[in-house]
Formats: C-alpha cells, structure tokens, sequence
C-alpha cells in the first residue's frame, strides 16, 4: 500500500512580529507623546498602520498585493499638529518599506508656482526632485488653484503634481494640507486630484483643558515652569483668546508663552539692576514663569472688539 504524500506546511506569517520589528510601537508612542489630545487622528494613523504591515505580511506570503494608495489630505485649522502627524507618518512609511528615504519636503504655492511662463514646471519638478523617496508636505495647496486668475501658473504645477502622484506613487507619497472648506472646494474643482487621495484626516481644534496642557508641556521642553498662579493666569487667558477670531491652537500658545518669556526676562532684569551686581538669581527665578508674566497681556484689559491681535 503506497502511503499518500503529505501536503507541505502552509507558509505563514506573523503579523505581531512584523510590527514588532518594524518599531511603529515606538513611533506610535512618539506621537502621542509630542501631541496632547487628537484622539481621533491618532487613531486613524494607527488604521493606516495596521492596513500597510497587512499589506506587508501579504506581499511576504506571496499574495496579490498592489502598491497602496498612500497620498493624503490633512484638513484643520493652523496649529492643529498636521506637520508633526506628517513628520511622523514619513517615519512610519520608510520603517514598513513603502518610501526609500525618511525624509519630508515642506512647502508651500510659492515654492511650486513660477511667476512667468516657463517658470512653473522647472519649480514644481525641481521640489519634485528633492522629495521624491520621501513625502512631500504641500501646506495650504487650495492656493496652487487661483481660477479668479487667467495668468495663473497653478494649473501647471498641478497636472505636473498629478501625473508623478499617478505615474510615481511607489516613490513619493504627497499630503495636501489646509482648511478643511478650501480644501474640498480645490477637491471639487479639481477632480482627478480628490481621486488620487487616499485617505482625508480631519484634525479638530483644541480644547481649553487640551490647549493648557499643551502649554506645559512646551514650557517644560525649554526648562521654564508656571507656578500657581501663572497656570491659572492661563487658564484664564485661553478663555478669553477662544472666544477671539484668528486663534491658532498650539501656535497661538507658543506666540502667548514667548511673550511671557519676554516679560519674565524683563522683570528678572530690571530687578538685577536694582539689586546690584552682588544680586544672585536662582535656577528657580530663571525659570519660573509668574502670573504677573501673563497678565500684563492686554488681552485681559481689552474689550472683545479690539482684541483680535491681543498680545
């Protein structure tokens, strides 16, 4: 009796230890560690994760895999994280092996558009040049499209953006960023761009208890500290500056703490020269932040009307 032969083992793959050796855990916690809040953006990279290690775990089993879609729009207001989440998404695409180079392009209209016929397409293909491998971050792209404008050259840079997003897909990931209105506007008037984007991430304001957070955070990065009262002083003056047109998020935040750094400076200095030169400052002083530093902001004495700038 002839003995029947016996099927090899199907190959298998370990999804955990692709994760694993690929590091995004501690990409991952990065992120989460430079960014307060946005939970749901958080979430959405981890999504894209998951999908791209399947992705891997495939290709390694022999499986029909297509290369990913991998360009995307990140729509939100100013100071919302979208270059950091950018920043680190280029990480977590060159440790799966979907781009050569861990490296990000940042640029804007006026680093693609010329400003005279001819000029456009060397600027667009030269920037083109110096991301491909990597991604490119367009910050505010619905102003690459100025159809109010006959004598634009946007259009220009688009199709030529268009063709190497098609035609290139496997060697530079592109993420438009802006608004979230402009930005389906540009989608609407520019269909075949809405179609080559793959994924749209919707980054939400800060909150008040997220923004004071955020705060703390930068102060301690730059070894400074806000006591008691400066905590409450900015509290308070986050209130008051939501309720204010143009608010940046974290970069109103920054351009708020700044300032108190300028004043703490002034109050520490002008009270050395009273002092004397034998007057000695501890490490403490120099790095606390006070309430005083806060409020001499003129946002707190200001009417809402004339307080769109506050400083």
């Amino acid at each position: 009796m002839n003995a029947q032969p016996i099927d090899p083992p199907a190959p298998t793959t370990s999804l955990a230890r692709l994760y694993a050796e690929s590091g995004m855990a501690e990409v991952l916690a990065q992120l989460d560690a430079e960014l307060v809040g946005l939970a749901p953006v958080k979430t959405r990279i981890g999504e894209i994760a998951s999908l791209l290690i399947v992705e891997k775990a495939r290709r390694n089993l022999g499986l029909t895999a297509g290369a990913p879609s991998l360009h995307m729009c990140f729509t939100g207001n100013p100071g919302t994280g979208k270059t950091t989440v950018a920043l680190r998404m280029a990480e977590i695409l060159h440790r799966l092996g979907y781009i050569r180079k861990n490296h990000l392009v940042s640029v804007t209209r006026d680093d693609l558009v010329g400003q005279y016929i001819g000029h456009t397409a060397p600027k667009t293909k030269d920037v083109l040049k110096r991301a491909m491998g990597g991604v490119l971050f367009i910050d505010e792209a619905y102003y690459l499209y100025r159809p109010e404008n006959e004598r634009d050259y946007g259009q220009e840079a688009i199709e030529i953006l268009l063709q190497i997003m098609e035609n290139q897909r496997e060697d530079l990931v592109v993420i438009l960023a802006g608004y979230r209105t402009r930005m389906d506007t540009f989608f609407q008037s520019n269909p075949g761009m809405a179609s080559r984007i793959a994924h749209h991430i919707d980054f939400p304001d800060y909150g008040a208890d997220e923004l004071l957070a955020i705060a703390e955070r930068m102060t301690a990065r730059l070894d400074y500290r806000l006591d008691a009262g400066a905590r409450e002083a900015l509290r308070e003056y986050i209130a008051l500056r939501l309720a204010r047109p143009h608010f940046a998020n974290a970069r109103s935040i920054r351009n708020a703490l700044d300032r108190a750094r300028l004043r703490q400076a002034g109050r520490l200095f002008q009270a050395a020269l009273a002092a004397g030169v034998d007057a000695e400052l501890s490490a403490e002083q120099l790095t606390t932040i006070d309430a005083a530093d806060i409020r001499a902001s003129r946002l707190f004495n200001e009417r809402p009307a004339e307080a769109e700038s506050a400083h």
